[in-house]
């Protein structure tokens, strides 16, 4: 037995609640060790000398190292004292917090039981309910689609179509997003998220000059609220992209310092070195080494108030659904720890994403956001389907590791995408492989929390690294009608089973075949083949999507999706 793999910590991704009475309780061992059982000893630990229950860990998840057994308990006393009893190779061990013994004085358990002590239901954390079912579309708003064709368009300097430039403008604007909301119901999304809106000299817009106006190549404040109302309307969310880490360097505040210097009252808004503003030596903090996108000082009181009173304003006066959070892991933990605060005080079931490209657990405890922008799963996915990194059991192993860095409840708000406004467009990674694109989308829907769709995938569209990810929506092809339209369409319809909003599910490769599977009153299978040969497989249910599946064989770069018992 490898006791250095194994490994429990109660209050994190080991030993959690999913709600007020359900306990989730995890223990990592190493995958080459072969447990007769496992076995947790458990009670109220006011009793536990004298009242304990055993039950018995069942072997659910595995990676490249280890194997993670979990039991899931219903009490009605959240007081839980516990330890691990460990059956190998006819010897029976013990694991506490006292680490692994050969025996356990229960009579004293009092000073090293592992122990979830008390469940507060402020400290609870909730899934907004239409997160469960929601279908996210991104969009980057000037290359969506122009609505307004009486603003003034002298800005625009790119044809639509063309191949953008990093000083590109298009012309996209909110009311092209509102004029396209029947085609979005059509292909199956629920809800959008768009980059930023407010005004600034750039397309992209996250170096904010004013955060409490539309920047009038987008339309106005008005459009603005007409499309969140229109969304609402039809039963669908939109979530605005917070940029708190940074502002533009023509932001008023930061102008007045470049003014005035440290006699500026925004002086400590910002994080400069010397007593007035230098671009050369640059003498401020800045998102990345962009000179004109200072740091916002988010320890300081000051900032804070302000920023959240931008993110309660909108939540209050336009009643958005949540907010994506911008360079998130580069902000003071303070500051989000309050922002989440007030956000979930104005509005329980706004939705909060940061943006973060790691592990987030430090992030992810449930006082500050409910997700992040998974690339770690993004990563995934390019290395299976793009890279050849991967064959299917690497796949498994690596998603599994990926769950089992957070609790369950966080799982289920994770936002899943392959690719963004910040990413290569995966189609183009894939050598614009559109039966890749269709598995690794039928996928990203099936895998516990968010699924998130970056405009253009329906076509799809293709693009590099930034700016050629930002293509405009090619419009001007009636790409609404393909075959592979329609598939996707079916596929993002999957999210209307129940079986996917669950917790429960199994992940593993089996030679050249990746399965996922989700568990309820049905069995809803996923199952792709990114072998260079056709297999067979015996589906035994009903199909609900397929491609490249024919009478028993999934052909390369196919899938399947079944409904079975």
């Amino acid at each position: 037995m490898n006791k250095h793999a194994i490994y429990h910590k109660p209050e994190y991704a080991y030993g959690f609640n999913r709600d007020l009475t359900t306990f989730v309780i995890r223990l990592r061992t190493d995958k080459n060790d072969d447990f007769k059982q496992i076995n947790l000893i458990y009670g109220m630990k006011y009793d536990y000398q004298k009242i304990r229950t055993t039950k018995k860990l069942s072997l659910k998840h595995r990676d490249d190292l280890y194997n993670y057994y979990e039991v899931v308990l219903s009490l009605k006393d959240s007081r839980l004292a516990y330890i691990f009893e460990l059956n190998i190779h006819e010897n029976t061990y013990y694991y506490s917090e006292k680490g692994i013994t050969s025996t356990y004085d229960f009579a004293v358990s009092y000073y090293d039981f592992f122990q979830l002590p008390y469940t507060n239901k402020i400290d609870l954390i909730n899934i907004p309910d239409w997160s469960k079912t929601a279908v996210f579309y991104q969009i980057f708003v000037d290359r969506f689609n122009i609505g307004n064709k009486d603003k003034n368009l002298t800005y625009i300097n790119l044809n639509w179509g063309d191949k953008p430039s990093p000083k590109s403008f298009a012309g996209g604007d909110l009311q092209g997003i509102i004029d396209k909301l029947d085609y979005l119901q059509d292909l199956g999304v629920n809800a959008i998220y768009l980059t930023p809106v407010w005004e600034s000299v750039s397309n992209h817009k996250y170096d904010v000059i004013d955060y409490f106006n539309v920047d009038p190549m987008f339309g106005d404040n008005q459009t603005l609220k007409r499309l969140i109302d229109e969304l609402h309307k039809r039963g669908m969310r939109i979530v605005l992209d917070a940029v708190f880490n940074h502002s533009s360097s023509f932001h008023p505040f930061f102008q007045d310092v470049i003014k005035h210097g440290k006699d500026s009252k925004y002086y400590d808004f910002y994080i400069i070195e010397d007593d007035y503003v230098s671009d050369d030596p640059l003498n401020y903090a800045t998102f990345s080494k962009v000179k004109y996108m200072p740091k916002w000082n988010t320890s300081n009181k000051d900032v804070q108030d302000y920023l959240i009173s931008i993110g309660l304003h909108y939540i209050k006066e336009y009643d958005i659904d949540g907010w994506r959070l911008d360079v998130a892991d580069e902000v003071s933990h303070a500051f989000w720890q309050r922002f989440r605060r007030e956000i979930k005080n104005a509005k329980p079931d706004a939705l909060i994403i940061g943006e973060s490209w790691h592990a987030s657990e430090v992030w992810l405890r449930g006082n500050e956001f409910d997700g992040i922008m998974n690339y770690s799963f993004t990563k995934a996915m390019l290395d299976y389907y793009a890279y050849d990194e991967f064959d299917a059991e690497q796949l498994a192993n690596r998603l599994n590791y990926i769950l089992m860095r957070y609790e369950d409840n966080i799982n289920q708000m994770m936002l899943n995408l392959i690719d963004s406004h910040d990413t290569h467009r995966f189609y183009t990674l894939v050598n614009e492989n559109e039966d890749k694109v269709l598995s690794a989308l039928a996928l990203t829907m099936m895998f516990p929390g968010i699924p998130c769709i970056y405009y253009g995938s329906e076509v799809p569209l293709p693009g590099g690294y930034d700016p050629d990810c930002r293509r405009c929506m090619p419009w001007d092809q009636r790409f609404d009608s393909t075959t592979y339209f329609k598939t996707l369409q079916a596929i993002i319809k999957l999210r209307e089973y129940p079986e996917l909003h669950n917790y429960d599910y199994k992940i593993y490769g089996s030679d050249d075949l990746f399965f996922l599977e989700r568990h309820g009153e049905n069995k809803i299978v996923f199952i792709s083949n990114e072998s260079n040969k056709d297999v067979s497989i015996n589906v035994n249910g009903d199909i609900l999507v397929s491609n490249k599946y024919h009478d028993g064989h999934i052909y390369s770069h196919g899938f399947v999706i079944y409904k079975g018992k």
